[in-house]
């Protein structure tokens, strides 16, 4: 039998106040506090770019607080 493999969907990445990443399904609205980032596609392609631009996971007032600004 072969393996499940997930439908192929359209994906969006999405990025919050705190400039931390996620991905969301193209067809549904953005949730409440998250905005579009740009980058669209498959599933992977979407965790792909965020690997490639998420290169600092601590929120942005942590790293604020962090810099003293």
């Amino acid at each position: 039998m072969g393996q499940d493999r997930e439908p192929l969907r359209s994906y969006r990445v999405v990025v919050n106040e705190e400039e931390q990443y996620s991905i969301w399904l193209l067809k549904k609205p953005l949730p409440k506090g998250w905005s579009d980032a740009g980058a669209q596609g498959s599933k992977e392609e979407c965790l792909n770019h965020i690997r490639l631009v998420w290169t600092d996971m601590r929120p942005l007032s942590v790293r604020r607080r962090m810099l003293g600004t």
